[in-house]
């Protein structure tokens, strides 16, 4: 089987396939905010999309620039059919695993 993402890189996938049209750096960031509910670093994010991005995970390209970001433009994302089978696989996995276990779990002591 494929190597299967971290749980981080999960996050950032299924908030680019989340986002669509809309993936860019800021958003994802957001995105993976409000799915973790924890703060998270910018920076985590874009170095964890540049690793997926050399994993042919993702690919990325250049949206036009905008007024608000004084002309530069904005970096989007989108998902490989590779990283499609990634996010799948990841799911299919975590299902497998989990089959058979009553949640939520509760102590014994």
């Amino acid at each position: 089987m494929a190597e299967i993402p971290g749980a981080f890189e999960q996050a950032i996938l299924i908030a680019i396939v989340s986002l669509r049209d809309d993936a860019y750096g800021r958003a994802i960031l957001k995105e993976v905010q409000e799915r973790l509910e924890r703060n998270v670093a910018a920076g985590a994010v874009h170095t964890t999309l540049e690793r997926l991005e050399r994993r042919g995970l993702l690919v990325s390209q250049l949206g036009p620039g905008t007024v608000i970001r004084s002309g530069r433009p904005r970096r989007y994302y989108r998902l490989t059919s590779a990283g499609v089978r990634a996010i799948n696989n990841a799911r299919t996995t975590l299902q497998t695993v989990w089959r058979g276990v009553s949640w939520p779990i509760r102590s014994r002591a």
